[in-house]
């Protein structure tokens, strides 16, 4: 009866919400490829054979790279907050547009200002892209109907793993074309252009639009069972971090990173001490487990939404489904990764495009549950979740490096592996024990509603 009078009002064809889909997609793409842009820039940078380099010591190095995460956690948490009560629209234009304007300064805080300047210009760039995730989460709990969100909220953090592959790809050509800096000028215009339209065309919420239909705005109200009156209420802190649920994705948040993170920082090395190929000085190949995951990403979310639409099997075991999926599918490939045979390239690529690509399903899983759980609150929710999410990003390479002391021994990398792939299994494991994607009832309190159905449950 609800599937029947949702499916009532659904509007035929394209719509203001797959308009709002496309601009945060890119908005991820962007954001991801200035986060990643300088990784490859610095090669450049620091090439000794260029006339006019940089003579920077490799843990300086190290240190601008590391430097954009020292400022993104700090405003995990408060983002979220900041999104329910000043709009997702302004957070995410004044990340990507300050994002966009440091990459502008980003060369001449270079020759002038040295590496201290840079490191500055790259915590400023991570302070601001904290507002990123938990923002978009509560942008996609805005407009996404749920009939819809296994597709579209899929497309829009695909992004993400397009925005690394892109950079990867075409950062090499640009570079030997125009220098390193057009690097980053090149970002600063993408990410500019996009402010300029997503200011034209964005909006915090389809109440807040003025160009959705009357149509459109009442099928998003009546999925999401919101109210045109629905009022800002404060986030019952209590009930959220008391809520077992929620932890369970976290804990799954955290093993995806652990995961992720050793992959993303730890597999150059590998390839070059142990395979013999160094995939660092070529852009194609490292992009290729990116362009997997992003690729992925697209039949997994449908295959979501077919589920969910014919009621095959409840929402909570489709997350469960596609979060084992995207945890334990690396989790196996990185064992077989840890026994490819030494100069056995093929294979190795393989594996890790396999380790990295069915990853996607974390998007159909836990990043998920969190909007399920609490739509009124999942910017603030997923704001704790990538809080501890990054804290152990940063942890997961200094443990591989603890743990490998030399770096052509291929049984102390079969530690990393292993350890990374028992991480994956527990932490989804916990997942699978403890979640579930049935709204909470702290998420309408207070609230006043006044359309015909106030809830899909």
């Amino acid at each position: 009866m609800v599937k029947e009078k949702i499916e009532n009002v659904r509007p035929k064809g394209l719509g203001v919400r797959h308009a709002q889909t496309f601009l945060l997609f890119l908005a991820m793409l962007f954001a991801y490829s200035m986060r990643v842009n300088m990784s490859m820039a610095i090669v450049d940078m620091t090439n000794p054979e260029k006339e006019k380099h940089f003579d920077w010591s490799h843990s300086v190095q190290a240190m601008i790279l590391s430097s954009f995460f020292w400022g993104y956690i700090i405003l995990q948490l408060p983002a979220g907050e900041l999104a329910r009560h000043v709009g997702g629209k302004i957070l995410i234009t004044v990340a990507v547009s300050i994002n966009s304007l440091l990459s502008l300064l980003m060369p001449t805080a270079a020759e002038h200002g040295g590496w201290q300047l840079v490191c500055t210009c790259r915590v400023l760039q991570g302070l601001t892209q904290g507002f990123v995730y938990p923002t978009m989460h509560h942008l996609v709990s805005q407009w996404i109907p749920s009939e819809e969100n296994g597709l579209l909220a899929t497309i829009i953090y695909a992004g993400a793993q397009l925005g690394i592959a892109f950079q990867l790809i075409i950062s090499g050509f640009i570079a030997a074309a125009w220098g390193w800096q057009a690097i980053f000028y090149t970002n600063a215009v993408l990410g500019l252009s996009w402010t300029v339209a997503y200011l034209m065309f964005g909006s915090s919420s389809p109440e807040q639009s003025k160009i959705i239909s009357k149509e459109e705005l009442k099928y998003i109200q009546i999925s999401l069972g919101r109210a045109d009156n629905q009022k800002c209420q404060p986030a019952p802190w209590s009930k959220i971090v008391t809520c077992l649920p929620l932890w369970a994705a976290v804990i799954s948040h955290c093993g995806q990173n652990w995961g992720f993170f050793t992959l993303m920082t730890e597999m150059p090395t590998y390839m070059a001490k142990v395979l013999g190929v160094n995939l660092k000085n070529n852009g194609v190949l490292s992009s290729l487990p990116y362009l997997a995951m992003f690729l992925l990403s697209f039949p997994m979310g449908m295959m979501t939404d077919i589920i969910l639409g014919h009621g095959w099997i409840s929402t909570s075991n489709t997350r469960r489904l596609f979060n084992t999926i995207g945890l334990w599918g690396p989790a196996i490939a990185l064992l077989g990764l840890s026994y490819t045979p030494e100069g056995n390239t093929l294979l190795a690529v393989i594996m890790l495009t396999l380790s990295v690509g069915v990853n996607a399903g974390q998007y159909a899983g836990y990043m998920l549950v969190i909007i399920d759980l609490a739509p009124n609150f999942s910017g603030s929710m997923m704001g704790i979740s990538n809080f501890f999410a990054n804290i152990i990003s940063i942890i997961a390479p200094l443990v591989c490096g603890f743990i490998v002391q030399d770096e052509t021994d291929p049984a102390e990398w079969r530690k990393v592996f292993f350890l990374a792939s028992g991480i994956y299994f527990i932490t989804n494991l916990f997942f699978l024990i403890f979640m579930t994607s049935k709204k909470q009832p702290w998420n309408d309190h207070e609230k006043e509603t006044d359309i015909e159905m106030k809830s899909t449950k």
